[in-house]
């Protein structure tokens, strides 16, 4: 098996803290090439997935392999652009989720929802078009938008290169930390879950979150999601994300919702939050024996901690649309890949706690951010550099730089034994000895 494709599965089942000897029943296939990028996407994709799948088998208790075929999962990583509604391709960007030129680089806005929309364009100060928003932003620099923006509670990033974003105080917390956190917060046993489905509330949105409590529904899983009734989720993007799952509203404000939502979390096994660090404190959602995941895009630490993100803005924010880009223009990763290997590493690191807490019991809570996932694509996964494949040789010709041969094998040649010539100036005879 090519180790490229199998360290990622290892580093992810090490991070969850599997057992290594299961790590034989991952069984890989499919087309190859798929989710082309400069940074190792289908390896993230194929990694996070296996560990899902395979954490999948262990709860279960099953012997059977699990199978990754590429072709299922860079379709899956890339599934809000096959989603059909009556024919109807889905909207996945509103006109206004864009780049946009500011006066000394480039800023990503997202205004898919109405909320973030309207605050982007009151903190502009802009009418509601591109034409307005894109000259309210060309005489600005990036930052100046992103600290305007984000303080009137909207979405925007300056394009940082992967060097700036390290040199950041948020950039910095992010590599000083693991790709995700895993805790026994005390000794409770675990929920009574005989003879009933496991019981997932979901509070989450969007992408990742939604994603990871898709997969737990898949599994069998009762989930449960809860949105606030003022503001649901985007009709596409529930009829992607929501499959498999039941959904109602609840305003945790008004007492007689509080306690429906108090009584459903003292019944639930697994509480899945994917709002800002925080958000939820005042409703104290912990409970003694309750799995408990908590999603981020920055980290519930730093000083972005506070902040709502995507993955669009994090890929902007991190380097990476810098690396993915050109000099004229910057770019995107094949998929919102951030997000969905995010949502299947989140499945992963819940049915991994729940294996563990019925062996051990213990309140779990497990953290992940979407920043850190980025951090795990750029610094951690193997990425193809052309160097590491190259030499020099000095010669007739003068120094050459060449590609090494891609035929290797133990107590074989690392190279040739002589450089290139003058054409045409050897002897024609045969060399002895």
């Amino acid at each position: 098996m090519d180790t490229t494709v199998r360290s990622g599965t290892e580093l992810l089942w090490s991070a969850l803290g599997g057992d290594p000897a299961l790590l034989d029943r991952v069984v890989y296939g499919g087309p190859s090439g798929l989710l082309p990028a400069r940074l190792p996407v289908m390896d993230l994709a194929r990694a996070t997935v296996a560990v899902c799948s395979l954490a999948a088998v262990e709860h279960a208790g099953l012997a059977g392999p699990a199978r990754v075929d590429d072709g299922a999962v860079a379709t899956a990583f890339v599934s809000e652009r096959h989603l059909r509604v009556d024919g109807r391709a889905p909207v996945n960007f509103a006109p206004l989720s864009r780049f946009w030129r500011a006066a000394d680089g480039w800023v990503r806005t997202h205004a898919n929802y109405p909320h973030h929309k309207a605050a982007l364009l009151a903190a502009l100060g802009a009418a509601d078009s591109v034409e307005a928003v894109a000259a309210a932003i060309a005489g600005r620099p990036a930052v100046e938008v992103e600290s305007l923006v984000y303080g009137a509670g909207g979405l925007a990033v300056a394009l940082r290169t992967p060097e700036e974003w390290a040199a950041t105080e948020q950039g910095r917390e992010v590599a000083a930390r693991p790709l995700l956190s895993r805790e026994r917060l005390d000794e409770a046993a675990p929920r009574e879950r005989a003879g009933r489905r496991l019981r997932v509330l979901d509070l989450t949105r969007v992408i990742a979150g939604p994603v990871a409590t898709r997969t737990l529904a898949l599994l069998g899983a009762d989930v449960l999601r809860i949105d606030p009734p003022g503001n649901p989720e985007l009709p596409d993007q529930h009829a992607e994300t929501d499959v498999g799952k039941r959904t109602a509203a609840l305003d945790l404000d008004r007492p007689s919702d509080r306690r429906t939502f108090d009584e459903l979390l003292d019944a639930a096994d697994v509480l899945v939050t994917g709002y800002r660090p925080g958000a939820l404190d005042r409703f104290d959602p912990h409970r003694p024996g309750l799995v408990v995941a908590r999603l981020s895009a920055w980290g519930d630490y730093g000083p972005w901690a506070g902040r709502r993100g995507f993955d669009s803005l994090v890929q902007v924010a991190t380097g990476i649309a810098t690396v993915e880009g050109s000099a004229a223009e910057p770019g995107a990763l094949p998929a919102q890949a951030l997000d969905h290997g995010t949502g299947y590493l989140l499945a992963a690191a819940v049915l991994r706690s729940l294996t563990e807490q019925d062996r051990e019991g213990g309140t779990r809570l497990v953290r992940l951010a979407l920043a850190q996932t980025g951090h795990w694509l750029t610094g951690t996964l193997p990425r193809y550099e052309p160097g590491r494949y190259l030499a020099e040789t000095d010669g007739p010709l003068g120094r050459l730089r060449h590609a090494l041969s891609p035929v290797a094998f133990e107590g074989g040649p690392a190279a040739w034994s002589r450089p290139p010539g003058v054409a045409g100036a050897d002897r024609p005879a045969w060399v002895t000895g």
